[in-house]
């Protein structure tokens, strides 16, 4: 397929990109953040109150949970890869949470039970996080598994640990014992700084993080040169390997982060929370223009494009839109942007023949 666009595209002119098309490319290159402003200024014009600070604040708070995942995840889908298990994984996570928490370890060979404080019950749900991605990526650069088949497995595995450790039921009051000195999670999920949530603070720094990365550091330029072409990468001199298990351990991370806080807004945690977010979490990143083929995207347009989901999902919600239809919008706007993307990709591909061809002729020697 790709040979056929090349060679359509090599009889093309040196000046056949018009200024038209030029424009177009960058209203492509532009639209999720086209798209915010016309979704936020619709809802501001149907729904009463919608831009007020008290409906902001909260709305901002719903999409720092699909930010999360969908920050973690926007490094594998650079890399050409998928991860289906990021729900699972949030799920998981919030449920060892609520098991320390409620249950503590038990020693019954001592007959006691030790219930960590907080401090130790966060790094601990981290690194479980950190360690199921790692385990995707393993999986997938060891025995070249497919990334969708390796993490959809995953999933099913998680949610089925998740659903073990409580035989399938909540874990409620995770606001702790002060007799057992195990309290403050759910100041997590509650707490306020400068009169904002935790969840917005801490999804500030995670993109701040990220994208520091993706820019500055050379780990994000190899991530960038494996979904541009792995195996020239890899004759770069690239430890590939190590770039994918590394991009999936930050993925499964993430969601650690998301199940952290989802449990603790609820002080409670069920082995389905996290169900579909992945889904979210994938329109997120596509909406932000990262390209499913790999090599292409920004960690800035990966959060416009979870602000775009979850203004259309709440302002849906506040306009009374039935759960039903919200699902159908949902998955068109998750095509219509999977199509825009082809042809953004296509348009930026006949701009680089056009610009090659006018610099060869540009540099030939003028014909007598």
């Amino acid at each position: 397929m790709k040979s056929n666009n090349s060679v359509a595209l090599n009889t093309l002119p040196a000046k056949a990109f018009s200024s038209r098309e030029s424009i177009l490319l960058l209203l492509l290159k532009l639209r999720t953040f086209i798209a915010l402003i016309l979704i936020v200024g619709f809802f501001a014009i149907t729904v009463p109150d919608f831009l007020a600070t008290g409906s902001l604040v909260i709305m901002v708070k719903h999409i720092a949970i699909n930010a999360f995942l969908a920050l973690g995840i926007t490094f594998v889908i650079i890399t050409a890869g998928i991860d289906l298990s990021i729900g699972a994984t949030l799920g998981l996570c919030g449920m060892i949470a609520g098991w320390l928490i409620t249950k503590g370890i038990v020693l019954p060979m001592f007959g006691i039970a030790i219930f960590p404080s907080v401090w130790v019950i966060v790094p601990v749900v981290l690194l479980v996080g950190a360690l199921i991605g790692a385990g995707n990526g393993w999986i997938i650069t060891r025995y070249n598994v497919a990334p969708f088949i390796c993490t959809l497995g995953t999933m099913y595995i998680l949610r089925g640990a998740a659903m073990l450790t409580s035989g399938g039921e909540t874990f409620p009051g995770l606001q702790g014992n002060p007799l057992l000195g195990n309290t403050g999670f759910d100041r997590i999920g509650a707490g306020t700084f400068l009169g904002l949530p935790y969840a917005i603070w801490m999804m500030v720094l995670l993109a701040m993080v990220i994208a520091y990365i993706a820019r500055r550091l050379p780990f994000g330029r190899q991530v960038y040169a494996i979904g541009d072409n792995e195996r020239a990468a890899e004759l770069s001199g690239v430890k590939t390997r190590q770039v994918k298990i590394l991009v999936y351990t930050l993925s499964g991370f993430c969601a650690a982060i998301a199940g952290i806080v989802v449990s603790s807004q609820l002080v409670a945690s069920h082995p389905a929370n996290g169900t579909a977010f992945e889904m979210n979490a994938i329109a997120a990143v596509v909406l932000g223009g990262t390209s499913l083929a790999g090599g292409r995207g920004t960690i800035v347009g990966t959060l416009i494009g979870a602000f775009v989901i979850g203004f259309l999902a709440d302002g849906l919600i506040m306009m009374g839109v039935s759960e039903f239809w919200q699902m159908v919008i949902k998955g068109i706007v998750i095509i219509i942007a999977v199509i825009i993307d082809q042809t953004q990709s296509r348009m930026q591909q006949k701009a680089a023949v056009v610009a090659q061809k006018a610099l060869i002729e540009e540099g030939s020697p003028a014909k007598s």
